[in-house]
């Protein structure tokens, strides 16, 4: 996040702020509300702490909100382990408008959202909340609702609204671009003695030895599979098998369930199964990077494909992870002792493809160049490369991914830069990060600025004395 990587001095500070507001979302549940028929009067007076009278507070085009839709707001946040002690009520009006006025204008320019769309969305989210409370019967009292059915209607609104200011913030967003001159000029603006400070980095590289599977285990896991396609074949649910059965983390709790089309980041393999695929059919089984696979397609619509997986990874026996050890092992040893560079020898000898190529450097997955900040870095490698001193290699080091599957590896960290106030041709890539994200704050606000003007919006009762960051008074 950018609060955590960069410090910015006084005259920055506002450029934070607002960077925070407009591009994370305090929670997703914010409730919705059709209006169909115009609104009757209500009382916008609030007797006591303890016994407030709910009605509309305000009006967005056709949606409508509570006073309750704020508190709650004010549940989600707490829920997810933030304090709300500095939230007022005028500042969670503020994001609730906000949110409104991106659903109502996705809707107004056709912004698609599908009901499967959410209800995927719905699953993931639901998985989750039964995870971390317990039980379906704690998620629907912790939302106060009176049965699982009514929750479900209100969480899937929730849900599609959310989706649709998501997709119009990505509209509006994804047409900002930006120049090398504007960068440039971006830079040239900030005063010297308020130049952001960068936090110290590192690059890194690595080089994998996965060890060897056997034909037999390999047989194994095909002889199993063909023998869950048999099963659901003569009536048995494949959704069951796969969270009985599947090691893959990501669809397991769902009965092996993914949607996707030809966009989606599926590895080759996969994605050419699922494809050939007519709907209803299982696929034989497959092998990727991952392990094997079955595919059952569920339904197909247009370009999307609704299908469930299951995942089997052969197992590995100790001979082969000494095997896979051993090998390791003597590629550190020729390192150390200058018989090949550590660069050399991930082009050679590393079994990870996506990095051998580049002698085995890493890509930050947030930024996607080399460069990993220290604060931010995944604490597991962190906790590899912190006492490495630049060019040393690590000992073999051993792996396990969520499926349980197992690898060696070698590090080193290439290239350690200490924190050090911005420069322009050794920080490019985060100075123009800033610069467009400037512009994104310049563009979102004068789209607010616009569509407010070309809406309905009213503000009721006593909420019409808060002080907006956005003209929603129309002064």
């Amino acid at each position: 996040m950018l609060l955590n990587t960069i410090q910015m001095k006084s005259i920055n500070s506002k450029i934070i702020i607002t960077l925070f507001l407009l591009f994370f979302s305090i929670g997703i549940g914010f409730s919705q509300e059709i209006i169909k028929d115009e609104i009757q009067p209500v009382k916008n007076e609030i007797p006591t702490k303890k016994q407030k009278i709910d009605g509309v507070i305000a009006k967005v085009g056709d949606y409508i909100i509570l006073d309750s839709d704020i508190d709650k707001s004010y549940l989600e946040i707490s829920s997810q382990g933030n304090s709300i002690k500095d939230i007022t009520r005028c500042q969670m009006l503020g994001k609730l408008l906000e949110d409104k006025l991106y659903a109502h204008q996705a809707i107004q320019d056709s912004l698609k959202v599908t009901d499967s769309e959410v209800k995927s969305l719905m699953d993931d989210r639901l998985n989750y909340m039964v995870e971390q409370l317990g039980s379906m019967e704690k998620v629907v009292s912790y939302y106060k609702k009176d049965n699982e059915d009514e929750f479900k209607t209100y969480f899937f609104d929730v849900l599609k609204e959310n989706k649709l200011t998501s997709e119009m913030q990505k509209k509006i967003v994804d047409a900002v671009e930006i120049t090398p001159e504007e960068v440039r000029n971006f830079f040239k603006s900030i005063p010297k003695e308020d130049l952001p400070v960068f936090g110290a980095e590192m690059e890194v590289a690595q080089i994998i030895v996965t060890p060897k599977v056997s034909e037999a285990e390999k047989q194994k896991v095909i002889d199993k599979l063909n023998e869950f396609k048999k099963d659901i074949q003569e009536g048995s649910s494949f959704a069951t098998k796969a969270v009985l059965y599947s090691q893959d983390p990501g669809s397991r709790a769902t009965g092996g369930f993914y949607k996707m089309n030809r966009k989606t980041p599926f590895v080759k393999e996969f994605k050419d199964v699922a494809f050939s695929l007519v709907e209803g059919e299982i696929s034989a089984p497959f092998e990727t990077d991952f392990g094997y696979h079955i595919i059952y397609v569920e339904k197909i619509k247009g370009q999307d494909i609704e299908l469930r997986h299951i995942l089997l990874s052969p197992a590995v026996t100790d001979e082969s992870l000494k095997e896979a050890k051993e090998k390791i092992t003597l590629i550190r040893k020729r390192i150390e002792d200058k018989e090949i560079t550590f660069a050399e020898a991930a082009r050679t000898a590393s079994d990870e493809k996506e990095t051998r190529a580049n002698g085995g450097a890493l890509i930050n997955p947030k930024t996607q160049d080399t460069r990993f900040e220290l604060t931010k870095m995944d604490p597991t490698l962190y906790s590899q490369v912190s006492n490495l001193k630049e060019g040393s290699v690590s000992l073999p080091l051993i792996d396990e991914d969520q499926s349980g599957k197992k690898k060696f590896k070698l590090i080193t960290v290439t290239n350690r830069i200490d924190e050090h106030t911005a420069d322009y041709s050794k920080d490019y890539t985060k100075i123009k990060e800033l610069a467009l994200k400037e512009k994104q704050i310049k563009a979102i606000g004068k789209w607010f600025e616009e569509k407010i003007k070309e809406n309905y919006i009213k503000i009721i009762g006593e909420y019409r004395d808060c002080s907006f960051t956005n003209n929603w008074l129309k002064i």
